[in-house]
């Protein structure tokens, strides 16, 4: 479905407290933000806790600045963080996942017949410049190269042509901001986990902002599994977070790990807590003797992995987990 601009003219700019805004302490150092949530503003995650990272992000949301590409493993959480700070400022968010069949007309708009006659109909990346949004592009490195480096006028804070509706000139909002996220830095993928990214052209790389965003640390994560799954007991979701973290070791191929080869699949924090959740929920399944860890674990991870990988997850759970809680 085609965006459109319904509700974003009554966008108001509105200085915010940075402090206020993501720490609930005044700092009085000033961010700009919207009065009020529109349409494409993210819903709020009172759950979430943010990544100490999100200090890089917070620091490039409060001036214009050069674009922002937010890289690291799958499931760090580069996308989540971006739309929850965006959240917490009601900055509408235009989203956009990058593949290798994307072309920068789809970013900008196009010509439909509406009642009769033709009518443009803006792309979230027109609509972003136009109203002072965030435009998010995903998965940036899966990108053709050619097509990522139609992209530099804009980057450069340059106005936006739009030779299909008349030539229209779009120039920026001073609110626009154009960040990027990806599992590679953009200079291809050594490691072999993400088939298909791309090296990207360097002149197009050069005009961003880079930051590189990793796992949580334990720390957060207990904090937010207490919140979560309060029913289980603290030293299970502390072996929970370790376990986690030796599956991502074994995902990014780390050395130390207690099993050498590497794996297909990882946790992300969403799969921590689907998981603490779930083992939470099954409990009453111990008294038939089915261990409630391992069955919430194959409904989680298990069955996404390969039949190997499965049983290395299994196995590494029974030495962590060896009461089968």
């Amino acid at each position: 479905m085609p965006h459109t601009d319904s509700g974003l003219h009554a966008l108001q700019p509105v200085d915010l407290d940075a402090g206020a805004v993501f720490s609930g302490t005044p700092s009085g150092r000033m961010i700009k933000g919207y009065r009020q949530p529109s349409t494409y503003t993210p819903k709020t995650d009172p759950d979430y806790i943010f990544h100490e990272t999100t200090r890089d992000i917070v620091v490039w949301l409060m001036t214009a600045s050069d674009p922002l590409y937010v890289f690291g493993p799958t499931g760090s959480g580069k996308s989540s963080a971006i739309r929850q700070l965006a959240a917490r400022l009601n900055y509408p968010v235009f989203e956009v996942t990058g593949h290798g069949r994307l072309e920068f007309p789809d970013l900008v708009g196009h010509l439909s017949v509406h009642q009769g006659s033709m009518e443009f109909r803006y792309g979230p990346l027109a609509l972003a410049m136009k109203h002072g949004g965030l435009f998010l592009l995903n998965e940036l490195d899966l990108l053709e190269p050619a097509t990522a480096t139609g992209l530099n006028g804009i980057l450069d804070g340059q106005p936006l042509c739009i030779a299909e509706n008349g030539g229209e000139l779009v120039t920026p909002h001073p609110m626009f901001r154009f960040a990027a996220t990806a599992n590679t830095n953009g200079g291809s993928d050594e490691t072999g986990l993400y088939q298909g990214t791309l090296r990207q052209n360097l002149a197009f790389l050069d005009r961003f902002w880079l930051c590189e965003m990793g796992y949580p640390e334990p720390a957060a994560e207990e904090r937010l599994l207490e919140r979560i799954a309060p029913q289980l007991p603290a030293p299970l979701r502390r072996t929970m977070i370790d376990y986690a973290n030796e599956v991502r070791r074994l995902f990014m191929g780390e050395s130390g790990t207690a099993h050498g080869a590497s794996i297909e699949v990882t946790f992300s924090t969403r799969t921590l807590i689907r998981w603490a959740d779930l083992t939470q929920r099954f409990q009453p399944l111990a008294r038939q003797g089915i261990q409630p860890v391992a069955y919430a674990l194959d409904r989680t991870l298990g069955f996404k992995a390969t039949r190997e990988t499965r049983t290395l997850l299994h196995e590494i759970a029974q030495r962590m987990f060896p009461t089968g809680e």
